[in-house]
C-alpha cells in the first residue's frame, strides 16, 4: 500500500514510499503536490487493493482473472474492488486466492472472473521525454491527509529508464507535469500511448517516481498470467 521510499532503495534522497500505511515522513519542501492532477469519471480497468480489509495500494485489471499491482503491496488477506473510480464503494469486489511477484510487480489471481474492460501491456518501455499518465487513489497532500476517495491522474515526463524500482527492476523515472504519485498510488499505472509501461513502486512525494517497468517482466507476466 506504501510508495516504498526512494531514500531506502535509491541513492538520491528522496522521502516516501507510496503506500498508505507505511508510516510517518517528514514533508518534502515546496509546494502540496496523486498530489496534483486531477480526478477521472471512468476507469473500468481501474483496481483498488486492499490488505486484511484495509485500503492500501491501486492496480489494473489485466485479464479477467488478473490485477497487477506492486509486490509492496502484497500482505495478508488480499482482496480488490474492480470497475468504479471510488475505491471504497461501486463496481465488483474480489477475494485475491494467489498472488504472483517478480521485482516490484506482483500478479493477483481473483477467485473468479471479472467483467470490466483490461489494460493493453506495453512490451517496450516509452521515449525518454515522453509525457505520461499515472492513475492511483494515493494521497493528495505530502502529510495528514487520507488517500483519495475518487481516482486520480496526473501527467508526468520520463527522464530515464536505467533506474531500479524497490526490489532492483528496471524502472521508468518520470517528473512531475502537472502531477505526482504518493502514498496510496503503489502499484498504479503508468500509461503511454494507450499501453501501460509501469506499476508504481517508489516516489519522493514532490516531483520524482520510479514506475516498474512492464516491458522488463513482460515475458514473466504472459508466463503466469497468461496475457
Amino acid at each position: 500500500m506504501r510508495i516504498r521510499s526512494l531514500l531506502t532503495v535509491a541513492s538520491v534522497a528522496l522521502a516516501g514510499a507510496l503506500g498508505v500505511t507505511s508510516g510517518a515522513v517528514a514533508a518534502p519542501a515546496g509546494p502540496q503536490p496523486i498530489i496534483g492532477g486531477g480526478t477521472v469519471s471512468s476507469a473500468p480497468w481501474a483496481a483498488a487493493v486492499f490488505s486484511n480489509g484495509s485500503f492500501t495500494c491501486s492496480g489494473s485489471v489485466i485479464a479477467p482473472e488478473w490485477v497487477l499491482t506492486a509486490k509492496h503491496c502484497v500482505s495478508g488477506s488480499m482482496s480488490v474492488r474492480v470497475g468504479s473510480v471510488y475505491h471504497s464503494s461501486g463496481g465488483t469486489t474480489r477475494t485475491v486466492s494467489a498472488s504472483y511477484s517478480r521485482y516490484d510487480l506482483a500478479l493477483l489471481r481473483l477467485s473468479s472472473a471479472v467483467s470490466t474492460s483490461t489494460v493493453t501491456l506495453a512490451s517496450t518501455n516509452p521515449p525518454i521525454n515522453s509525457t505520461n499518465t499515472i492513475y492511483g487513489w494515493g494521497m493528495t497532500c505530502y502529510s495528514g491527509c487520507s488517500p483519495s476517495s475518487q481516482l486520480k491522474t496526473a501527467s508526468v515526463q520520463v527522464t530515464s529508464t536505467n533506474v531500479t524500482d524497490a526490489y532492483g527492476g528496471q524502472a521508468i523515472r518520470s517528473s512531475r507535469i502537472n502531477g505526482n504519485a504518493w502514498r496510496g498510488d503503489s502499484g498504479g499505472p503508468q500509461f503511454y500511448n494507450g499501453q501501460q509501461v509501469g506499476v508504481a513502486s517508489t516516489a519522493d512525494g514532490q516531483s520524482i517516481q520510479n514506475y516498474g517497468s512492464v516491458a522488463y517482466s513482460r515475458a514473466w507476466i504472459s508466463s503466469t498470467a497468461g496475457v
